[in-house]
């Protein structure tokens, strides 16, 4: 691991703890080990119950399999060959702008003793490794009822490796990376996951077509209960996904888990609202739309801001995802089945370009870049235009390839209109969930 991306591991313990660089701590140690565990119980917990209670019935197990399939399979991939792109060191210097290259395929030259600043760096590659699973995972709710199963695991394999790992490193692969050196803010993900993982959804959407009877059949979720129980253990996890990401039990842990909790009490406050000004009605779904937005927005934030900007995060975040969800799907006229883009999409990049803004000038916060370095805050802005275009750009190139790669080997991306009418639940996993 490069010298640079240490500093900023050690950077972010210092506030409180200042420890020596490469000595291990058992408090750090634990709080990390168990920010990974929280951000595990995202995916196959969190987002399938999210998931699964807003599809239909006859295809409440595909949904919940697609997500926790994506889960493992993407983790086996970052073991083996996604870490040592993203945080491996290339030694050519243009290559390594966007690619660490093979140097750690199945961890090779990473011994259990190496230390990532004052924690072990196998437990780092294990956080981050549930990263790189919920993201892809994210995607899975815009092809939801009508995506081969078979297409769906060889779209995680391949985008896992071309898509996702390359813009990891670029963002928070170290010294050399593109948008690293730039000085792109990204605490916890609001480019490399949010936008990443909503963007690929709404470009496999697109590609794969839209559903059977979307418009003049009636679509009714399966449970809302289920939804609101998924984004609730979402809201937990996420103290791992945010606060882990000080990469410490340090300050900057505790500011995270404070913003997000308020961003997200705002956000979800702030879709009740807006339902109750449109509908006349708060609904359920609303509010764990809500809590799931004030959530991505807060995300690439969470470490940088105060109070303030947690609230104006969390309320813009939810008018930004609520504005995509009820008028730019319809204006547009795109099949994103579980809104993946119109929530982790539009408020992760409402939360990126913000950052820029909100963040507190404080150089014990901050991350190298214009607002660090000079107090630019345009300066700033302009960096995190460059990491939002970037990522956007990567992720749209890299999801068409994967899409056709993936479409050629399975036969097709589309299931076959027979299994679309009867269900995915039986025709593609022989199982059956209850009839509501």
């Amino acid at each position: 691991m490069n010298n640079k991306f240490l500093a900023l591991l050690t950077l972010l313990a210092l506030p409180i703890f200042a420890f020596a660089e490469d000595t291990l701590n058992t408090g750090d140690t634990a709080w990390m080990m168990m920010s990974t565990a929280l951000v595990l119980l995202m995916t196959p917990a969190g987002l399938a119950l999210f998931y699964t209670g807003m599809t239909r019935s006859k295809n409440a197990l595909n949904t919940f399999t697609m997500v926790m399939g994506a889960f493992v399979l993407a983790f086996v991939v970052w073991i083996s060959v996604g870490y040592s792109i993203a945080f491996g060191a290339n030694e050519n210097a243009t290559l390594q702008n966007v690619f660490g290259g093979f140097g750690h395929v199945m961890l090779d030259g990473v011994k259990w003793t190496d230390l990532s600043g004052s924690y072990p760096t196998y437990v780092f590659i294990a956080f981050q490794g549930t990263f790189a699973a919920i993201t892809v995972a994210i995607a899975a709710g815009s092809v939801i009822g009508r995506m081969k199963f078979s297409t769906w695991m060889v779209v995680v394999a391949l985008w896992g490796i071309l898509v996702y790992a390359p813009i990891t490193h670029m963002v928070w692969g170290g010294d050399g990376a593109l948008l690293f050196d730039a000085g792109a803010l990204d605490f916890a993900g609001g480019t490399v996951v949010h936008m990443n993982g909503g963007l690929a959804g709404l470009v496999l959407a697109i590609l794969v077509g839209k559903r059977a009877g979307l418009n003049t059949t009636a679509m009714k979720p399966f449970s809302i209960i289920l939804t609101a129980v998924g984004a609730a253990l979402l809201w937990f996890g996420w103290y791992g996904f945010n606060g882990g990401s000080a990469f410490g039990a340090n300050a900057i842990a505790g500011l995270a888990v404070l913003t997000t909790t308020l961003a997200t009490a705002a956000g979800a406050v702030t879709w009740m609202l807006l339902e109750w000004f449109v509908y006349k009605k708060a609904t359920l779904l609303g509010i764990a739309s809500g809590i799931i937005a004030g959530l991505v927005a807060i995300t690439p934030a969470a470490g940088f801001v105060d109070v303030s900007g947690a609230f104006i995060l969390g309320i813009v975040g939810s008018i930004v995802a609520f504005f995509g969800v009820i008028k730019l799907k319809k204006i547009f006229g795109y099949d994103d089945s579980l809104d993946a883009f119109g929530i982790h999409f539009l408020a992760g990049l409402w939360g990126a370009l913000a950052t820029a803004f909100l963040a507190l000038n404080d150089k014990d916060l901050l991350w190298d870049g214009p607002l660090k370095e000079s107090g630019d805050r345009m300066g700033q802005f302009w960096v995190q235009v460059e990491s939002v275009v970037v990522v956007g750009a990567w992720t749209l190139i890299g999801t068409i390839v994967v899409y056709y790669i993936a479409s050629a080997l399975t036969g097709g991306a589309r299931v076959s209109e027979e299994d679309e009418h009867a269900g995915l639940d039986e025709s593609v996993h022989g199982e059956k969930g209850m009839n509501l």
